[in-house]
């Protein structure tokens, strides 16, 4: 492996990467209290705090999302690939 090719980075930095189920669902907005990411809204219409959202995540029902970690608290990031249109913090944002 090329120590220099830092391409791998942004998924080993992933605490947890899911296998999602086929009938996982997608984040579709972040909804933010005070400017800060305090839950998830689902593509079937359900609302979730973070804490659930973690939890949905790593028993794969929710795709495109790997957990992190910062300071002991987890959270959802979006799984690098080549376009950032499906990125978290490309969703619109809904007030909690």
């Amino acid at each position: 492996m090329d120590e220099n090719n830092t391409s791998g980075l942004p998924m080993r930095a992933m605490k947890d990467i899911p296998q999602p189920k086929a009938d996982a669902k997608q984040i579709v907005a972040l909804v933010k209290n005070d400017g800060r990411v305090s839950g998830y809204k689902l593509s079937d219409g359900q609302v979730v705090d973070k804490g659930q959202g973690v939890q949905l995540a790593k028993q794969g029902d929710i795709r495109g999302v790997g957990v992190s970690s910062r300071n002991g608290n987890e959270y959802l990031k979006s799984l690098p690939d080549q376009t950032e249109d499906n990125n978290l913090s490309s969703l619109p944002s809904v007030s909690g």
